[in-house]
């Protein structure tokens, strides 16, 4: 029986995957695993039971990596779970921010008295003109999951697209249109593009990437677009820049005391992905990657650890083993177990930076004495069997 917690409401899309094997607790310390959205766990390190943690979502900055990585606990996230809301918010945001969609909106609400609307619309609609988005050029900054999703709408709607991302993945690479300008230098986004709209996640390399160096790059009345993360792009530049006429309009899903207000900008309050959706898919996905880890000990998109798969234990026993990245560990591993004479039939060691993961298939069951020798190995940090 494994118990689980949700520490956010999560959609019964997901949670109703759960089999009679599955219980939900309401106390952290009592939870095999962990179903988080927006909750702040960075203080919540009593979790002596722990195995694992599923955000609904791509950002885990609400989630104490660091530590829970030296306890092994995997931590996974959603991506692309969400990418299609968080697309339509940011092209939503691009029209919102080239025609005066609001401006208009607000003039009708406020003349609906007005037994003359219809004819003084038409001289007071001039206030509200703005420019199509066809032609015009938009850059692409993070061509991940929504970067990608983002690219291709642009493109279909007849924008010269340029993408930029030193870490293009193949899946990425595969699904992204060959109309895209793929960029080898975030200053060719900058200088080249009327639309801006990023989407990278908030690491100390990219705090701050937009600016006010490469917001002097950019074209007058260019329109920044950020639907990743707050802290990506430097507020203090950006509202110098909005202010002085620089930038014509800042679109952002993460409104601030510094920004909210602010003349051109445009503020939503962290809607990209909360449509029905939206949480529907994390949350699919999150129990769906949870179950196969600690039923199977396979890993899928973990944010700390090596995406490893071995499939369902077709022998007698599996036992998996997180552990810190340090030489000759497999030799220790298989060591203990040719002590207790048990014959690996089948294994799989990934890592990833500072850590590692092993599975091990074997044709004999695994004793309690034989986990022990693997624990007591330097550099183990947990041990489970699987099967």
């Amino acid at each position: 029986m494994f118990q689980y917690k949700c520490l956010n409401p999560i959609s019964a899309c997901g949670t109703s995957l759960f089999t009679e094997e599955y219980k939900q607790v309401e106390e952290l310390q009592e939870a095999d695993a962990v179903l988080v959205r927006s909750a702040a766990m960075h203080d919540m390190q009593d979790v002596p039971n722990l195995l694992a943690v599923a955000r609904a979502g791509a950002g885990v900055n609400n989630i104490p990596i660091a530590d829970y990585s030296d306890k092994g606990i995997v931590v996974f996230n959603t991506p692309g779970a969400n990418a299609n809301g968080v697309k339509e918010m940011v092209i939503a945001g691009m029209l919102l921010a080239s025609r005066d969609l609001i401006g208009g909106n607000k003039w009708v609400e406020e003349n609906k008295e007005d037994p003359n609307i219809t004819k003084a619309m038409e001289k007071a609609k001039k206030a509200f003109a703005g420019r199509e988005i066809q032609n015009k050029k938009i850059g692409v900054i993070g061509l991940g999951a929504i970067g990608v999703l983002v690219a291709n709408a642009a493109h279909n709607l007849n924008m010269e697209v340029y993408g930029y991302d030193p870490f293009l993945s193949v899946k990425s690479a595969w699904n992204l249109s060959r109309a895209v300008h793929h960029v080898s230098s975030i200053d060719e986004i900058f200088e080249n593009c009327d639309f801006i709209t990023i989407h990278v996640p908030l690491l100390d390399s990219t705090k701050n990437m937009i600016s006010a160096e490469g917001i002097a790059k950019m074209k007058k009345d260019a329109v920044i677009l950020n639907f990743a993360r707050n802290g990506l792009v430097d507020e203090d530049a950006l509202v110098a820049a909005l202010e002085n006429g620089k930038l014509a309009h800042y679109v952002t899903d993460f409104p601030t005391p510094k920004v909210a207000g602010v003349d051109g900008v445009i503020a939503f309050p962290h809607l990209g992905a909360s449509t029905e959706e939206s949480e529907d898919n994390c949350a699919e996905m999150a129990v769906e990657q949870l179950m196969d880890y600690l039923e199977n000990g396979n890993i899928t998109n973990s944010v700390n650890y090596p995406n490893t798969q071995l499939g369902v234990c077709q022998t007698q026993g599996r036992i998996s083993i997180l552990h810190r990245n340090i030489p000759n560990m497999l030799t220790r591993f298989t060591g203990a177990f040719a002590k207790d004479n048990i014959n690996i039939t089948e294994m799989s060691n990934k890592t990833k930076g500072d850590y590692a993961y092993a599975i091990f298939d074997v044709d004999s069951q695994i004793t309690e004495e034989s986990v022990q020798h693997i624990t007591d190995i330097e550099g183990v940090l947990k041990v489970r069997v699987i099967k």
